[in-house]
Formats: C-alpha cells, structure tokens, sequence
C-alpha cells in the first residue's frame, strides 16, 4: 500500500514539473516574438490605436534604416512626403512612451549587402524569426512569398467590414454615375462601394436602397443594391397652369383697353 501511495506521489510531481516546463516554454516563446515594423506602418499612425486597443503582445522592433529612411524625407523638398515622414517620426517617439504596454527596440543591424530597404526588411525578419508589420501592398505579397508572416493593416480593415446581407435597407448617397447606364455609385461609412441599379439620374442624392448582393474582390468587398422608391427627376417639371401665352405685338395692342377721349371745351 505504502508503494502504491510512494508511486502515485511521484507521478503526481512528474506531471507538475512537466506542466510547469511547459508553461515556462510558452511564456519564453512569447518573449521571443518580434514584429518588425517599416516605415509605411509607421507613417499610417493606426499602430498607436492598435496597441492602445491591447491588440499587439509581440514586441516592436523598428531596424535603425527604417528611421534613417524617415529622416531622409523629412528633409526633403516634396512638401507632402516630408510632413508624412515627420508623423512616422512623432509615431516612433510616442511608441517608445508607452513602455507599460508595448516594448519598443531600435534594431542597428546592418545589411550592407542589401541596397532597398524592402529586402532588407525581408531578410531582418528571417533572421530574427519576427513577423512583418506594413500597410504596402506589394511588399506584403513578396514577404508572404518568401515565407514572412505579414500583419496589414489595411487588409485586416477590409476583412471585418460589417457584412450587409441580401434584402437589408440602407440610405446612400449617390455621388457618380456607375459603369452600366441606368447605375449609380456611393460608398458606405466604412468606405465600401455600394452600386446602385436605377440611380443614375440621381448624383448628389440621397436614396433608399435594398442590398442585392455582396462581392469580394482583391481591393475589398463590393455591395450591389437597386433603389427601392420612386427616384425624384434631376429636373424639376415646371407647372404651367399659371403661365399666360406669349401674345404678339398685334394681339397685346387688340387686347389693349381703349382710353375714352376728352375733347376740350
């Protein structure tokens, strides 16, 4: 009985130390999480929102070429690029403000074998084993070929747009004709373009509309939708019950009332 109780004691601590070990590996792999973040994701400013929102645990690591890109800019003569460049600045310097919810790293590798900075983006990512935050489109599709792990943001906003679903009302305004004669065109809050059968004639309004059908396509999500109310002409009809006909100078002068004359005394 005595060897009984000795044995289930020792399984009992070998599975507490197992479960503690692997505990531990998870928090150490955690630790170990890098997201590398360029100069697009800098300069777009929603990453402040998104750490503020609890969504990245990984630790941020911003390469020393990717500020050295920023400040080359915003030295520039292009009045646009420098005041851009200046915000993905001000994004770094507040980034490293919030210490209590991200960690921030300035990594000063150097890659001289490599000239663009998207390479060199690539290959920081393979050597650290760290995921690729960016909002550029085309280095997103060269990262996910050479089997980097992309985080975009702008891919993830198009992803949990708010689904319209066949037969839902909405109102929309109008704002261009569409591709089809008889279509118009209007965007949803969130940007989503909306196409509008029997609308063309009403640019500039706001119509009801009933949700025909949703598309996805590479760019985002597309709804398409026909007004569901008579659509007011673009062109007032004018009411010419109180229009008088234009008379010619004969008529006026026949329709004219004769002056009775006063011959003097």
């Amino acid at each position: 009985m005595e060897y009984i109780q000795i044995i289930l004691l020792l399984v009992i601590i070998y599975l507490l130390i197992m479960k503690t070990d692997k505990l531990s590996k998870i928090k150490l792999f955690d630790n170990k999480t890098k997201l590398i973040v360029d100069s697009c994701g800098l300069i777009d400013g929603r990453i402040i929102e998104i750490v503020n929102a609890g969504f990245i645990a990984q630790e941020l690591v911003i390469p020393q070429f990717i500020i050295n890109e920023l400040q080359m800019l915003a030295d520039g003569q292009d009045s646009h690029k420098r005041e851009r460049a200046r915000f993905g600045l001000d994004i770094v310097h507040e980034l490293q403000q919030m210490g209590d919810m991200v960690t921030l790293t300035i990594d000063r590798t150097l890659l001289t074998e490599l000239k663009a900075n998207d390479d060199k983006l690539i290959a920081l990512s393979k050597q650290k084993k760290a995921e690729l935050y960016t909002t550029d489109y085309n280095l997103s599709k060269v990262a996910a070929v050479e089997g980097v792990k992309v985080l975009n943001i702008n891919e993830l906003a198009q992803k949990i747009r708010p689904v319209n679903l066949p037969g839902e009302d909405l109102t929309i305004k109008i704002v261009q004709r569409g591709s089809s004669p008889d279509q118009g065109v209007g965007y949803l809050e969130d940007g989503t373009m909306i196409v509008v059968d029997n609308a063309a004639d009403s640019v500039g309004r706001t119509v009801e509309v009933e949700v025909d059908r949703m598309h996805q396509t590479v760019a985002g999500k597309m709804v398409f939708a026909h007004a569901t109310k008579p659509l007011e002409s673009p062109k007032q009809k004018t009411d010419h019950s109180n229009i008088q006909p234009t008379l010619s100078i004969r008529d006026r002068m026949a329709h004219r009332p004769r002056q009775s004359k006063h011959h003097p005394h």
